[in-house]
C-alpha cells in the first residue's frame, strides 16, 4: 500500500499531462507503426531526390533488391546512385536524428529543464573539441584515439565539468546547469576555434562545415557502430522509463520509490554522451534537433517516457531526413550545413513555445 502511495505523485503527473496530448489514447503499437511508415516513405522519397531523379518506385525497387539479394530490374547507373551513394546518407541522417531526439528527451529529464539538450549542456561542444583534435593535429594527439573515439571523450569530458559546476550544496540545480553548460559551450567552442587556427588552410572549409552538421560524406562503414549505438542505447534507455518518469518529479520523489538517482543520473550521462559523441564523430554538431523534438512528441503524446522515447526517435529520424533532403536541393547545386536549416525551424519553434506557454518564459 505503501509503494502505490508514493507513486501517486509520479502517475498522477504523467496523467495529468496526457489529458492535455491529443494522441494520448492511441496504442503506442498504432503509433510506432504510422511513425515507422513515414518514416521509410521519407527514407525513399529521399533518396529518389537529387541532382539526377529517380522515381520512388524505382527507389523501392533498388532497396528491396539489395535487401532480398533479388534483380531490381533498374538501370545499373540508378541502383549505384541510389544504393551506393544517397541511401548511405539518408540512413546517417536517420539515425543521427533519432539519436539527438533521445538524447535530448534524456537530458531534459535528467535535469528537469526544458532547455536542455545536447549543445546547451555542452556535450556536443565537448564532442566537437575530440574530434577536431585528431582531424587538425592527427590521431596521435590523443593517443592513437580516432575521430568516434575522441569525440566520445570531448562529450564525456564537458558533461562531467557541466555537472560538477551545475551542483549547489551537493545537488543539482537546474538554472545553474543550463549556465555551466553554456560557459562549458563556449570555452570548448573556444578551443574548437584556436585548433581551427593551426590547421592548415586548405582544411579549413572541410572542418567548418563539419561542424555546422553534414551527412554529405556518409558512407556504409559509418553506419555499423553509429547505427549499433543509436539502437542499443535507444533501446536500454526505454527499459528505464519508469525511472525516468520518476526523475522528473524530483529526486524525493525518485528516491521515495526506490530509485538510486546518482547511479542512474551518471549511466544517463555515460549513455547521452556515447550517442552525442558518436554521431558528432560522423556528422559534426546538429543543433536544435534534441531540443526541438522532444516537445514537438511531448504535446502531441504525454510526458510518459516509455512512450516518448521510440516516439522522438522516429519523429526525430524522419525529421532529419527531410532537413538533409532540403539542405541538398533548396540552393542546388550548392549544399547547405545542416544547422542553418535546424535552426532556420528550431527558432520560431521555440518562440511559439514561449508564448504558448507564458510559465517558460516567467
Amino acid at each position: 500500500m505503501s509503494a502505490v502511495v508514493r507513486e501517486l505523485p509520479v502517475a498522477r503527473k504523467v496523467r495529468a499531462s496526457a489529458r492535455q496530448a491529443p494522441l494520448h489514447g492511441v496504442p503506442l503499437s498504432v503509433c510506432l507503426l504510422v511513425l515507422g511508415g513515414l518514416l521509410v516513405l521519407a527514407v525513399l522519397v529521399a533518396a529518389a531526390v537529387g541532382s539526377v531523379s529517380v522515381s520512388v518506385g524505382d527507389s523501392w525497387r533498388i532497396v528491396w533488391a539489395h535487401l532480398t539479394g533479388t534483380p531490381s530490374g533498374v538501370d545499373r547507373a540508378f541502383d549505384q546512385i541510389v544504393w551506393t551513394f544517397r541511401i548511405p546518407r539518408v540512413l546517417l541522417a536517420a539515425l543521427c536524428g533519432a539519436g539527438l531526439a533521445v538524447a535530448g528527451v534524456v537530458l531534459q529529464a535528467l535535469v528537469s529543464n526544458p532547455l536542455a539538450d545536447p549543445f546547451i549542456l555542452g556535450v556536443s561542444a565537448g564532442g566537437s573539441v575530440g574530434a577536431v583534435v585528431v582531424m587538425a593535429l592527427g590521431a596521435g594527439a590523443l593517443g592513437g584515439l580516432g575521430v568516434s573515439g575522441a569525440a566520445f571523450v570531448g562529450a564525456l569530458l564537458a558533461v562531467g565539468l557541466v555537472f560538477l559546476l551545475g551542483q549547489q550544496r551537493g545537488r543539482l540545480n537546474p538554472v545553474r546547469l543550463v549556465l555551466a553548460g553554456v560557459a562549458v559551450s563556449y570555452v570548448f567552442t573556444s578551443i574548437t576555434s584556436f585548433l581551427q587556427l593551426r590547421t592548415e588552410p586548405n582544411n579549413m572549409r572541410q572542418i567548418m562545415f563539419w561542424l555546422l552538421g553534414s551527412v554529405s560524406g556518409a558512407h556504409w562503414s559509418q553506419l555499423q557502430v553509429a547505427g549499433v549505438v543509436v539502437v542499443a542505447v535507444t533501446v536500454l534507455l526505454t527499459f528505464y522509463g519508469r525511472q525516468l518518469n520518476a526523475l522528473v518529479t524530483g529526486d524525493e520523489s525518485a528516491t521515495a520509490l526506490g530509485i538510486d538517482v546518482k547511479r542512474l543520473r551518471v549511466l544517463l550521462i555515460v549513455l547521452t554522451s556515447l550517442l552525442a559523441g558518436v554521431l558528432i564523430a560522423v556528422a559534426g554538431g546538429i543543433g536544435f534537433v534534441g531540443l526541438m523534438v522532444p516537445h514537438l512528441v511531448r504535446l502531441a503524446f504525454g510526458v510518459d517516457h516509455r512512450r516518448l522515447l521510440p516516439l522522438a526517435a522516429l519523429v526525430g529520424a524522419t525529421y532529419l531526413v527531410v532537413v538533409d533532403l532540403l539542405s541538398r536541393t533548396l540552393d542546388p547545386p550548392n549544399e547547405l550545413p545542416l544547422n542553418i536549416l535546424t535552426a532556420l525551424f528550431g527558432a520560431p519553434f521555440f518562440i511559439w513555445l514561449m508564448r504558448r506557454d507564458r510559465s517558460m518564459a516567467s
